[in-house]
């Protein structure tokens, strides 16, 4: 009897920390798309609360971890791990979070760029680099051309060799 009801209370344990995580992760995407910096401070707070009621559920985990009336305590190992990932997650959006705008972490971490951004400067860069090689070979074609046409006028129609370079251009 006494062993069912403290499977009945796991298994409720159990729940309310999937559905604290899941809760945990809807608040952290809410940070990340909020606009404005009090919006992000609200989420944090909501984090924080969170994360709190997750530590209280860690804490009942680890009496029953210790218990020697419990058999199979790898849901319980698991259910752990769970949290502990989510505390990680939020000791970075904590220090995040802390950092000073215009401290000097601040400024550094601004400059490091997600690798989506990264990528999209390199093939802004490679782009424009293609861009001005074409503008080069316009140009020396331009003024081969030009040349031709210049030789062409002066030797009349003695440059066929030069009239079809001009045709090609």
């Amino acid at each position: 009897m006494a062993a069912r009801k403290l499977q009945a209370e796991m298994d409720r344990t159990y729940k309310k920390i999937q559905e604290g995580i899941e809760n945990f992760e809807d608040i952290e995407d809410k940070m990340n798309s909020a606009g404005t910096a009090a919006q992000k401070e609200k989420q944090e707070a909501d984090l924080k609360t969170q994360i709190k009621k997750l530590q209280r559920l860690r804490d009942q985990l680890k009496t029953w971890q210790t218990a020697s009336d419990i058999k199979d305590k790898a849901p319980i190992v698991e259910h752990r791990r769970l949290i502990e990932v989510q505390m990680e997650k939020f000791k970075v959006i904590e220090k995040e979070m802390k950092t000073k705008q215009y401290s000097t972490v601040g400024l550094i971490s601004h400059s490091k760029m997600d690798p989506r951004e990264q990528q999209r400067i390199a093939l802004i860069q490679w782009l424009q680099g293609k861009v001005e090689e074409l503008q080069q070979q316009v140009e020396t074609a331009e003024a081969e051309l030009e040349t031709l046409q210049a030789g062409a006028k002066k030797k009349g129609k003695a440059g066929e060799a030069g009239q079809a370079r001009t045709e090609l251009l």
